[in-house]
C-alpha cells in the first residue's frame, strides 16, 4: 500500500506551488495554520483555498467548541465543495469526547477528519460510532506524542490494525518532525502522512548515499570555515 502525501499548510502561494506537485494528494489545515497565512474571514479564505484545491481532498476544520456550533460550522463547511473533509477534533477543550457529532455528521454521510487522536482506545471509539461506507480519516498526531517522550508507533500498530475492518476509514499520520517520518508511515501501513513544504521538498530528495552525505558535509564546513577567514 502506498502511504499519499498530504500538504499541511494554508498560505494560498504554497498551495498553489504545492498543488501542482504529483507526490502531493491533498491538503490539510487548521485553523492555527489559517491564523498564520493571515486569514481574517474564515470562510472566504477557505473558498480561495477551495478554488485553487479543485480535485485533491481538503481538511477544513471547525472552530466551534460545542455541539451546536460545530454542527453549524461542520453542515456550512461540508456545502462548501466535494472535496471538502469536515474536520473534527477527537474532544473539546474541556477534554469531552465528540462523539455525538462525530456519529450525527456521519449519519448525514459528510465525509470527516477526526483531528487530534493519540490513542488507540479513542481510534476504538470513533469507531464504534461510524459506517462502513462515509470516508472517514483518522489523524493520530505522532510528533507532538513523542515531543513528550511518548512512543507513537504502539498506537499507530493498534489503530491500523483496527481500522482494517473498514474499507472506508484511512489512518493519517500527523505532526511530522523530520523526512524520515515518511518512511515510518509507510512501514506501518498509514494510508496517509501530512506533511509541512519544507519536508515535502526534502522527501522529494530522497535517494543521496552516505558518501554523498559525508562529502557535502565537509564541503559545507570547509565553505564556511573559508568564509570567516578562520586561522590557526
Amino acid at each position: 500500500m502506498k502511504t499519499k502525501i498530504f500538504c499541511d499548510i494554508a498560505d494560498i502561494k504554497t498551495i498553489k506551488k504545492f498543488n501542482k506537485k504529483k507526490i502531493v494528494k491533498g491538503f490539510t489545515t487548521n485553523p492555527s495554520l489559517m491564523r498564520k497565512a493571515g486569514a481574517k474571514d474564515y470562510k472566504f479564505y477557505s473558498k480561495k483555498i477551495l478554488k485553487i484545491c479543485k480535485k485533491k481532498p481538503v481538511s477544513l476544520e471547525v472552530f466551534a467548541d460545542q455541539y451546536s456550533g460545530m454542527k453549524m460550522q461542520a453542515l456550512q463547511i461540508n456545502s462548501w465543495g466535494k472535496n471538502v473533509y469536515v474536520k473534527i477534533p477527537v474532544v473539546n477543550s474541556k477534554g469531552i469526547f465528540t462523539g455525538k457529532i462525530i456519529r450525527e455528521l456521519n449519519r448525514k454521510k459528510i465525509k470527516m477528519n477526526i483531528t487530534a487522536v493519540y490513542t488507540s482506545r479513542q481510534t476504538q471509539k470513533i469507531l464504534k460510532l461510524i459506517d462502513k461506507k462515509t470516508k472517514v480519516i483518522i489523524s493520530i498526531f505522532a510528533g507532538r506524542a513523542a515531543d513528550i517522550g511518548k512512543d507513537p508507533i504502539p498506537e499507530f500498530k493498534k489503530s491500523i490494525s483496527m481500522a482494517k475492518k473498514y474499507k472506508n476509514v484511512e489512518v493519517l499520520w500527523a505532526s511530522v518532525r523530520e523526512p524520515y517520518n515518511y518512511l515510518q508511515a509507510k512501514q506501518l501501513g498509514c494510508h496517509i502522512i501530512t506533511v509541512p513544504p519544507s519536508i515535502i521538498e526534502k522527501i522529494e530528495k530522497f535517494g543521496k548515499s552516505f558518501d554523498q552525505l559525508t562529502v557535502e558535509t565537509v564541503k559545507t564546513f570547509l565553505i564556511d570555515s573559508k568564509k570567516s577567514n578562520f586561522k590557526i
